[in-house]
């Protein structure tokens, strides 16, 4: 045993590693590869996506009227909150189940109830 309590394992007398000794120079170019990865990756897709092409029409294009800041607001934000809050309160409301039946630390019992035989 170490004086910290720890048992001792590897070459006796060496210092023990820091805490944090498995984050080396491996790691960190693994890091650097994820991410130049995950950044090209994005690049590539914004390249390619280009909304240059937008600007030209196509045959039998017929785009409505645009929507305007409320509009935008109103469909891509407020509904989407409103139909998770109605979902959540049926959930809630209609929920069946019995107190007795569900886990929670009120109602979990340590001691043994077997009895001998």
């Amino acid at each position: 045993m170490t004086r910290r309590g720890r048992a001792s394992y590897g070459t006796p007398g060496a210092r023990p590693r820091p805490a944090f000794a498995t984050f080396g120079t491996v790691d960190k170019k693994n890091a650097l590869r994820a991410g130049a990865l995950a950044a090209g990756t994005t690049l590539m897709m914004l390249l390619m996506s280009s909304p240059a092409s937008a600007l030209t029409r196509d045959d039998g294009d017929d785009p409505g009227s645009g929507l305007s800041v409320i509009e935008t607001l109103g469909l891509y934000v407020i509904a989407p909150i409103a139909l998770f809050a109605v979902i959540a309160g049926l959930v809630m409301v209609l929920d069946k189940s019995q107190e007795k039946h569900r886990v929670t630390t009120k109602n979990i019992k340590t001691k043994a109830t077997a009895s001998k035989a």
